[in-house]
């Protein structure tokens, strides 16, 4: 498979879909992703030397907080053209913070290859990835980097990769520091100055190459379709290279057999082989199912085939905007062809999906095609045209947003869009100067129709603009394209959680609002007796006035005041919930009482009656559930009862994990997200939902600011 050399020019365009071939890059963080498609690219002759993470040249990690930070922080494409098949290599981020990018890349491609660095081992999130591509059938690789690392052992990480993936991970190639031998061939690849070479390997090697060629031949018959082929295998006969191989491609096309190859990105070696492997091992678009369709109205359409002939089917899998270029569109084409300088239907329906909380709100509406370019880097190639199976650039999409559907304006459809990851870490931010409210309104608008993980709420009980974030990572991100693109300077305040105030027992107010100032004075007086009611009960207003001491029409007006002054609360500023005001009695003037007199009197007896009793805290309680490994069970439910949770119970998940669920207080797990990742090394994930307001204690009451 990996016998042909790489004739390939670099030209990003593609005639039919099955010359194309879509490649997600995913793997732990600083696994060397973005380097290892440095090496592709000047490989395939699209690069003519390779940039580097850390003087910040890298083709992938053009953003300037990419640059700032040397890690990558969003998804990137990077097409090369190899033996006449178009790759498009599509990295992305290994910090779990950015895992939005990461399932937008998985959503544009049809096969993922795994990156596992020879110096460390694979790590809990990146076994999780493993699982959820199986669960889709989504065909993978395995490819093994940092070969020249002080610490490399390849033979390790060839050990942990298939205990954490399973046995149907086998190598094509052994590295042997100057190339790679190819187990097939049973020929040596050896690299000298950026030129590959070939020749037998050397004897040293032949006890270690023939070990792993008989497990990969008996592993590749073993998902043959020929069931003869075992049969004669065993009986001594020597299977043809050219059977095997087919057999190979095939096995790995369908998502049943995954290739380990070892690449070392610093000197080239094992660059061709892979590229090889991926042009003609990995699946085409026509091989791989659309996702499911709708009409905006949600009703199902038909299946969708990748025809460039068929109807226009487009996804927008990542949106950049720049104050100076605009807003560009990463796209992927599933079925027609997209033009320049037409017009196509944008929808955008995650409401339909996901729920109203989700920061994106539907919309529907025509827009005109600008430039079509295939990306690299920070380049913009222009593009005539862009097939089915493609992956493009979109300029001045001015509506379109990330998970965004584009079809003909004739006949608009929907997607069912990737799902995406609940943002669980709120940061809450305010504008630095008055100059500044202004464009954080707009800059946050924009970033949310970039970034779908980021959830922002203007919670309206405590009058906070508060981001909802993946981690702190994802959050920095968040900031620091805030100042430097979009000019807006921000500081992160301390999150309140919204309290809610109740009385601890049974007392009595009485209201005066009497005043004379020439002319119609304001007379009201009005007696209450409040008491707390049982939990969940917001508010009754009782009337037991009698001989018309308060008017009728004025009864109202006091239950009025009540109500506004319950909303503005009475000790810590909080709403008030779960009393029952009854009023008693009340004295009116012919002349000067009105309605916004008794308003008045009705919301100075509510405060006079706090003052004469306790007033309790009620904090919100949440439903916790934690994903965890069952070693890390113990450790979860300690911390959860440090943070005053109550623990419900447990139920097994699978063969090595449990779900942990408690009911916790809120202002126990604002950083949460943080807390957990640390505690389980990323190995854990948790989810929340509001369960009901309780007593707070009263040292934790203590700590609550006004």
């Amino acid at each position: 498979m990996a016998d042909k050399a790489n004739t390939s020019q670099g030209a990003p365009g593609a005639d039919t879909p099955a010359a194309i071939r879509n490649v997600v890059l995913v793997g732990p963080s600083g696994g060397g992703k973005t380097t290892l498609v440095e090496a592709l690219l000047v490989a395939s002759g699209v690069l003519n030397r390779a940039g580097t993470v850390v003087d910040g040249t890298t083709v992938c990690d053009c953003d300037d907080a990419e640059i700032r930070q040397q890690r990558s922080v969003g998804l990137a494409l990077a097409p090369l053209v190899h033996d006449g098949v178009k790759l498009n290599l599509i990295d992305t981020p290994g910090y779990a913070d950015f895992v939005g990018e990461l399932r937008a890349g998985l959503r544009a491609a049809d096969c993922a290859l795994f990156v596992i660095p020879a110096n460390e081992g694979v790590d809990e999130p990146t076994k999780a990835l493993w699982q959820e591509c199986d669960q889709v059938g989504m065909p993978r690789a395995v490819v093994i980097t940092k070969l020249d690392h002080a610490r490399a052992n390849y033979e390790n990480a060839l050990s942990g990769a298939q205990a954490a993936f399973g046995d149907k991970v086998l190598p094509l190639y052994l590295p042997t520091g100057d190339g790679v031998i190819g187990l097939l061939s049973q020929t040596h690849y050896e690299y000298a100055d950026g030129k590959r070479s070939t020749h037998p390997p050397d004897a040293s090697y032949a006890d270690l190459v023939e070990e792993h060629r008989g497990s990969l031949i008996e592993g590749i018959i073993e998902e043959s379709e020929d069931e003869s082929l075992m049969e004669r295998y065993l009986e001594g006969e020597q299977i043809d290279s050219d059977i095997l191989v087919q057999d190979l491609e095939r096995a790995v096309a369908r998502g049943s057999f995954f290739p380990v190859i070892p690449v070392c990105s610093g000197t080239g070696v094992g660059t061709v082989e892979l590229l090889e492997i991926a042009t003609s091992g990995f699946p085409s678009p026509p091989e791989h199912q659309v996702p499911e369709v709708f009409s905006p109205h949600g009703v199902p359409k038909g299946k969708v085939t990748c025809d460039p002939n068929g109807p226009l089917l487009a996804e927008v899998v990542k949106t950049t905007s720049d104050p100076y270029v605009g807003r560009v569109s990463l796209v992927r084409v599933f079925s027609g062809t997209i033009r320049p300088d037409t017009t196509v239907h944008v929808s955008g329906h995650f409401t339909s999906f996901f729920g109203a909380a989700n920061s994106h709100a539907d919309h529907d509406e025509d827009e005109r095609i600008g430039t079509l370019s295939f990306p690299l880097g920070k380049q913009q190639r222009p593009a005539s045209a862009v097939i089915a199976g493609d992956l493009c650039a979109i300029g001045r999409l001015t509506r379109a947003e990330t998970g965004d559907t584009l079809s003909d304006k004739a006949d608009p459809l929907v997607l069912r869009p990737w799902t995406m990851p609940e943002p669980l870490l709120p940061i809450a931010v305010q504008a630095r100067a008055k100059t500044d409210e202004d464009k954080l309104s707009g800059g946050l608008q924009r970033l949310a129709a970039e970034d779908p993980t980021l959830r922002i709420e203007q919670n309206p009980e405590t009058h906070q603009i508060v981001l909802w974030c993946m981690g702190e990572a994802h959050a920095d991100v968040v900031l620091d394209a805030l100042a430097n693109r979009y000019g807006v300077s921000v500081d992160t305040v301390e999150l309140r959680v919204p309290l809610r105030e109740t009385f601890g027992g049974k007392a009595k107010g009485h209201g005066r609002h009497v005043k004379q100032s020439g002319g119609h004075g304001q007379y009201a007086v009005c007696d209450i007796e409040v008491e707390p009611l049982p939990e969940g009960t917001e508010f009754e207003f009782v009337d037991k006035v009698v001989g018309g001491a308060v008017p009728r029409q004025f009864i109202p007006s006091v239950e009025k005041g009540i109500r506004a002054q319950m909303e503005k609360g009475v000790g810590a500023g909080y709403p008030m919930v779960g009393i029952r005001v009854t009023l008693l009695d009340g004295k009116a003037h012919s002349v000067d009482s009105s309605d916004m007199a008794f308003q008045m009197a009705g919301g100075l007896a509510l405060r006079e009656a706090a003052n004469a009793t306790k007033v309790n805290l009620l904090e919100p309680v949440d439903l916790v559930s934690v994903l965890v490994p069952d070693d890390l069970v113990g450790a979860v439910m300690s911390d959860l009862s440090g943070r005053r949770g109550r623990l419900l119970g447990t139920d097994k998940v699978g063969d090595d994990r449990t779900l942990v669920k408690a009911e916790v207080p809120q202002v126990e797990i604002t950083r949460y997200a943080i807390d957990l990742r640390s505690l389980s090394h990323g190995a854990a994930s948790f989810t929340r939902s509001f369960s009901r307001y309780e007593p707070m204690p009263d040292a934790a009451a203590s700590k609550v600011k006004v």
